[in-house]
């Protein structure tokens, strides 16, 4: 982890100039640009897209590959697909949180002590970019990275960095509290809305949380969480059609350059699981997921046959009103069963129920999600064929949903790990189409980069297959 952070960031403040700006003050030297002549929110744009390919890029999309959601069809994530994952896999994602968010969000800080605003993004974008290193790769560095003083940094515990996300984001609440909005054109996430980055970092800390299996604490953070779905912290490609690369859903670049042919959905369990016409479907009377079996389709060669999740203009979610909506649901109904969870899994369904979780491209077709009532959960309910209790049958609907909704984010592969040993009995049964048999994918290799140059770092990586402690 050793990298000139200083030399980094002023070379990509100099390039980023515009014309104008290189021949003003010709005369001056042009060596004495100093970082605290840069204004901090330049730096804050580059956070997000380190952040938004760490969340929605390559080491996700594996995640649902080893969550039973793609399929590894040739090549590189046909290798990959079966368990064969180097840590060369990982170095660009552990570089966006190490390289591109941490240092810079620390800068913007320094730069700017006195911008509540500021300040509260900031540390919920570290809070962020830390808490999903934590959970994705186990033990990781945190308390000694970025310190100029301490080339090789230590690992610390899983559990402690997690927890050190939290008391970030209660940092971050604090701040954003104070704070008022305004317009923010390098905030390409809320544009600089205090509000709804309030609500976010209630929505983070409840996901860590449930990570932690804290339910109570993920209960209390989710009731101040994302409260409508226009709070959803989502990456907008906002590209240009005349122009073949830049700005796009990530997805779809990839299937448009190298990787076309290499991976989709199909026949995946998360297909089969809302195909309508599938054996193990899970459409009933009160859902009809065609809709969004169609929305969900990747086609795996690419072009215009992808309108759906990754139509190059579609929206990315990073954090979520629907995710905030399960957390509640399924913390409530864990504390004070099916009568407790409901409303809030009858309140994402109803939104669903407007064509919400499709884009225009497959409104038309049809869905339903008509509200559920406790009778359904109950022994021989439309929820609880098996004959369980009918507060685990609720719970189990719970997961489903959030392994449904939660496609394009970690949330399906957090929940395979949180719930496989601690509550089978409500953990969807995924299968993964053509490949290997258990064991499960625990955790991701550390980057390669980190292995070789930390001395701190473990002498190999432990393995895919090692449960990290929250999951133990």
């Amino acid at each position: 982890m050793k990298f000139n952070i200083k030399l980094l960031l002023l070379l990509s403040v100099f390039f980023a100039a515009s014309c104008e700006s290189l021949v003003e003050d010709i005369n001056e030297n042009p060596n004495d640009i100093l970082i605290e002549d840069v204004e901090a929110e330049l730096f804050l744009t580059g956070t997000m897209l380190a952040n938004t390919s760490a969340q929605v890029g390559h080491v996700n999309r594996i995640s649902a590959m080893y969550s039973g959601q793609l399929v590894g069809i040739t090549s590189l994530y046909s290798n990959i697909y079966g368990f064969s994952l180097s840590a060369a896999e990982t170095t660009s994602t552990w570089s966006r949180v190490y390289v591109g968010m941490i240092p810079n969000l620390r800068l913007i800080r320094e730069l700017a002590p006195e911008d509540k605003l500021l300040q509260g993004i900031t540390k919920a974008l570290e809070a962020y970019g830390i808490g999903t290193a934590a959970a994705l790769f186990g033990d990781v560095p945190y308390s000694e990275v970025n310190d100029p003083k301490i080339e090789d940094p230590v690992f610390d515990g899983q559990v402690s960095v997690l927890n050190a996300a939290i008391s970030l984001l209660d940092a971050a609440i604090a701040d954003l509290g104070g704070a008022a909005s305004r317009p923010l054109d390098a905030d390409i996430y809320f544009g600089g809305d205090a509000g709804k980055w309030l609500q976010s970092c209630y929505t983070l800390q409840a996901r860590f949380y449930m990570h932690l299996k804290d339910y109570s604490s993920a209960n209390a953070a989710a009731q101040q969480g994302i409260s409508s779905a226009d709070g959803s912290m989502r990456f907008i490609p906002r590209g240009s059609e005349t122009v073949s690369e830049g700005d796009k859903n990530l997805f779809w670049t990839i299937l448009e350059g190298s990787r076309a042919g290499d991976i989709g959905t199909v026949n995946s369990f998360l297909m089969q699981l809302i195909d309508p016409a599938s054996g193990i479907s899970r459409n009933n009377a009160k859902t009809d997921e065609t809709a969004r079996f169609g929305y969900y389709t990747i086609d795996e060669t690419g072009g215009s046959a992808n309108s759906g999740i990754i139509e190059q203009y579609e929206p990315q979610n990073l954090v979520t009103y629907a995710e905030n909506l399960l957390i509640l649901a399924e913390t409530a109904g864990r504390s004070g069963g099916v009568a407790a969870g409901l409303p809030h899994l009858n309140e994402l369904r109803a939104w669903l129920n407007t064509g919400a979780g499709v884009n225009a491209n497959f409104s038309g077709q049809p869905y339903l999600y008509e509200a559920y009532d406790a009778a359904d959960f109950d022994n021989g309910g439309i929820e609880n064929t098996d004959g369980i209790a009918a507060d685990r049958a609720f719970l189990r609907e719970v997961v489903e949903e959030r392994y449904v909704s939660g496609f394009g984010m970690y949330m399906p592969f957090d929940d395979a790990r949180r719930l496989r040993k601690s509550d089978t009995d409500i953990a969807v049964p995924f299968f993964m189409v053509d490949g290997p048999a258990p064991p499960f994918a625990e955790r991701f290799p550390y980057s390669a980069d980190e292995l070789n140059s930390n001395s701190n770092a473990p002498d190999e990586d432990p393995g895919i297959f090692v449960v990290t402690p929250v999951n133990q």
